[in-house]
């Protein structure tokens, strides 16, 4: 009998989904709220109960960044790996490994300061859509489809001027059906895939209300898949593609702790099940 350890700072369906998964495979849960552990440059892995494994599966950005960090400090074996999250959390560094390594992904334009984003804007033409580089949950992605809108969306930016405002990060919009889909990698494998269709405007969240359609995993959209799980380290991952009209399949977004509980609902594989599997088996090797 093995135990894994979730590390959590909401209690979400997912979470609970792993856990029941765990033990009815015979194996203990350890559930670890991440708000109230204790950390210290002189902790070491004896002094926590961190099972065989731990999945990070944060919803904070930064805290579950940080939280595995101190894990693989502690050389507790960890998924998905520092790097993944890292990579996986800031969109700009996320695009820019795509691009490095040859997966299909929308031409997306960057600059650093408002006044740059609007030159830039007026060269590329509208629309275009902006995105926070740190973010989920479509929260801060909107289209940008002419110089009033960007006047006033910049001008916020720049009375904010929070660290992540200062980064402009501006992507060609897809000329797509109103959808996306939704892949899940496990070890580099798609394991199951779901359409997610708007329920009003562009985005495509399940968050925002989008609803879930199973999906068939194409040679495509499994070749795909893998290549961006390849480019961004692997691990479990949540890889998003949109259709584009031209150029097929072009990925938009890699997520580290991604959520499943739509995709359970219309999928014929136990995602939790093999999530739980493939943590424990990864400390096997």
């Amino acid at each position: 009998m093995s135990k894994i350890c979730i590390v959590f700072d909401r209690l979400r369906s997912e979470e609970k989904m792993l856990e029941k998964e765990a033990l009815n495979l015979g194996h203990e849960a350890v559930m670890l709220d991440a708000k109230i552990t204790q950390i210290n440059t002189d902790s070491k892995k004896s002094d926590f109960d961190f099972g065989n494994v731990v999945l990070e599966r944060c919803v904070s950005y930064f805290r579950g960044l940080h939280f595995t960090a101190s894990l693989e400090f502690m050389d507790v074996p960890v998924l998905n790996k520092f790097f993944v999250a890292y990579q996986c959390g800031n969109k700009m560094f996320m695009t820019l490994m795509l691009k490095k390594y040859n997966v299909p992904t929308p031409k997306t334009y960057f600059s650093f300061s408002s006044e740059s984003a609007l030159e830039n804007i007026e060269k590329i033409g509208y629309p275009l859509v902006i995105k926070p580089v740190i973010g989920s949950w479509g929260r801060g992605v909107m289209q940008i489809k002419d110089k009033d809108t960007a006047d006033a969306l910049f001008e916020i930016r720049d009375i904010t001027d929070s660290p992540h405002d200062r980064i402009f990060y501006l992507q060609e919009v897809i000329n797509r059906p109103p959808r996306d889909i939704r892949v899940i990698t496990i070890g580099d494998e798609p394991i199951a895939a779901m359409y997610r269709k708007s329920s009003g405007g562009f985005k495509t969240n399940i968050a925002l209300g989008a609803d879930p359609e199973l999906c068939e995993i194409t040679k495509e959209i499994e070749d795909v898949a893998i290549k961006a799980s390849k480019a961004m380290g692997g691990g479990i991952l949540g890889i998003d593609i949109m259709e584009d009209e031209k150029r097929g399949f072009v990925v938009h977004e890699v997520n580290n702790t991604v959520e499943f509980k739509g995709l359970s609902k219309v999928s014929k594989r136990n995602i939790p099940k093999e999530m739980v599997e493939f943590a424990l088996n990864y400390v096997r090797k």
